[in-house]
């Protein structure tokens, strides 16, 4: 490391004319800086009991969260809390369950909940996603055979991670997939988009998701949504 110090200020001598002390400059203030954009949340694991007891916050989440456009015939937040809650109670019961949470202290030192991902382990012999058994393309069964395959159910973010650096891998949806996968050595990751869901699109595909290729889209058409992969 090289450390830059100011030059040694010169002195008068007494008694020599024509020499004015040099007065001494103050040290440059050092820039404030905040956290770094990858350390900005904290990401970890909740256990089922810990998720139990926060069950109400992540409802809350998934509301503020949620990119689905609500119709005048949609239910309130209060029920589409209450759908995603129960929907969530119900992906826990598949073995591997994970899911983190991204907190992060406000200006009052209080730890908020800023985002969550979740998801599951994918077999070969087993379930996938309600309605999706026999829809699913053989490359990506061949994959979940050796145990290899990561299904994210959910991606809860807020809209400045969907609309701002999605392509740096610091990105907190970006980190929170990415631990997804590691966590469970997945070679590959996989989700279901609803097809008038058009905005998740689109910041899955900036996160580094993929469509399937043309004939695995031909052997998925039943399904009630679109799958997309990530590598």
């Amino acid at each position: 490391m090289t450390v830059n110090t100011p030059d040694r200020p010169q002195t008068a001598h007494l008694g020599t004319p024509g020499r004015q002390p040099a007065l001494t400059e103050a040290p440059p203030q050092r820039r404030r800086q905040g956290p770094s954009p990858e350390k900005g949340e904290f990401v970890r694991p909740l256990t089922r009991c810990q998720i139990d007891d926060r069950m109400e916050e992540l409802g809350e989440l998934y509301t503020n969260t949620s990119s689905h456009q609500v119709r005048a015939s949609d239910a309130s937040g209060q029920d589409r809390s209450a759908v995603f809650r129960r929907r969530l109670a119900g992906h826990m019961r598949r073995p591997g369950f994970e899911l983190l949470v991204a907190e992060t202290a406000g200006p009052s030192g209080a730890i908020g909940l800023t985002a969550c991902a979740y998801g599951f382990p994918v077999r070969g012999d087993g379930p996938w996603w309600d309605g999706l058994d026999g829809c699913l393309p053989q490359s990506l069964l061949r994959v979940a055979a050796f145990g290899r395959l990561f299904a994210v159910a959910d991606i809860l973010v807020e809209r400045r991670v969907r609309t701002q650096d999605q392509s740096r891998e610091w990105n907190l949806a970006r980190r929170l997939q990415k631990r997804l996968l590691s966590d469970h050595s997945a070679a590959l990751g996989v989700t279901l988009v609803d097809r008038d869901n058009a905005d998740m699109l689109e910041a899955l595909l900036s996160w580094g998701w993929r469509c399937l290729s043309a004939d695995a889209r031909e052997a998925s058409h039943l399904a009630p949504g679109r799958f997309l992969v990530l590598r």
